[in-house]
């Protein structure tokens, strides 16, 4: 097919509302099963959903030296006194540990206990397990490629969000 006639395609297909729609609501949909999913996880330490997610966020970013808090507030697009006032209370239930940087004292930075990261092994295989299910549809190319397309669409509804907000 000729990039003329694709971009043809591409252009009635973004013209019709009523995928755009679908698309709106799959999305919607997706986001609520993966929600159930972090408080199902976060149940098993006793704490909220939000508070999984910082977990995850530090898990994921942390490369020995701990995570300063507005990189993980970045990550999960929060204000970053939620994650202060949030780590505050993991780190009273022994789940993480906030230390000042060692060159900026203003800068917290957050790391995960042995005790969360023994619980996150022990989560590893049933979350293995789901991951596999859940993308096995997908070969590698395929998933790099929608997740490429996914973020670009993620970048294009922030620019979206400050054209309305400027707008209003």
């Amino acid at each position: 097919m000729s990039a003329a006639r694709k971009d043809g395609v591409r252009q009635r297909a973004v013209g019709n509302l009523d995928i755009i729609k679908r698309f709106t609501w799959e999305i919607s949909s997706i986001n609520t099963h993966l929600e159930e999913l972090r408080q199902c996880w976060a149940r098993t330490l006793g704490i909220s959903g939000p508070q999984w997610m910082i977990l995850m966020a530090i898990s994921d970013l942390d490369k020995d030296d701990g995570v300063p808090i507005n990189v993980v507030s970045k990550l999960l697009h929060v204000d970053p006194s939620f994650v202060t006032t949030q780590s505050k209370l993991l780190e009273k239930k022994g789940l993480l540990r906030r230390k000042p940087s060692p060159t900026d004292a203003r800068v917290v930075r957050l790391s995960l206990t042995d005790k969360t990261l023994k619980h996150l092994a022990s989560l590893a295989e049933q979350y293995k397990t789901i991951r596999e299910y859940v993308f096995e549809e997908f070969d590698e190319r395929e998933l790099t490629e929608f997740t490429t397309r996914l973020a670009t669409l993620k970048t294009r509804l922030e620019k979206a969000c400050l054209r309305v907000a400027l707008e209003i």
